[in-house]
């Protein structure tokens, strides 16, 4: 077994998958939006999130943050990511996955968009902090 199995995805959502890599990380790329406005946009209503510390966030406080104190721009800052995935949860919901390195710091990263009329938008994000690459588990050969 490899660490394919946490990266798989069914080749009829590859297109998925080119557009939300395209997005994620969130609050990070242009693509997801650079602005209040389009941060609102891209979220829904109800959205909040599970930050790495596992302390949980809701929108205003994201947005209320994010104005304060502009995101950093993640392919400027070097961070790299791999493992992307997407599962189709519903006809028009996804379930995002990839492992984020920001320089030391390595993250899993969950990420549920639903595309709507107006476009893409994130319903719940996480992250997860993980010690070393190597924590992957398989079953015993």
């Amino acid at each position: 077994m490899s660490r394919e199995i946490f990266a798989h995805t069914d080749t009829r959502l590859l297109p998925v998958l080119d557009e939300l890599k395209r997005r994620e990380p969130i609050f990070h790329t242009s693509e997801f939006g650079r602005s209040r406005a389009e941060f609102e946009k891209a979220t829904a209503p109800d959205y909040w999130e599970v930050g790495a510390s596992g302390r949980r966030y809701s929108r205003e406080f994201i947005l209320d943050g994010l104005e304060k104190r502009p995101p950093v721009d993640a392919a400027a800052a070097g961070w790299q990511s791999r493992d992307h995935a997407v599962r189709q949860l519903s006809p028009d919901t996804y379930l995002m996955t990839y492992t984020l390195r920001q320089l030391e710091r390595v993250t899993r990263r969950t990420t549920i968009w639903q595309k709507t009329a107006d476009g893409w938008r994130i319903l719940y994000h996480q992250g997860t902090m993980v010690e070393a690459e190597e924590d992957d588990a398989f079953p015993a050969s």
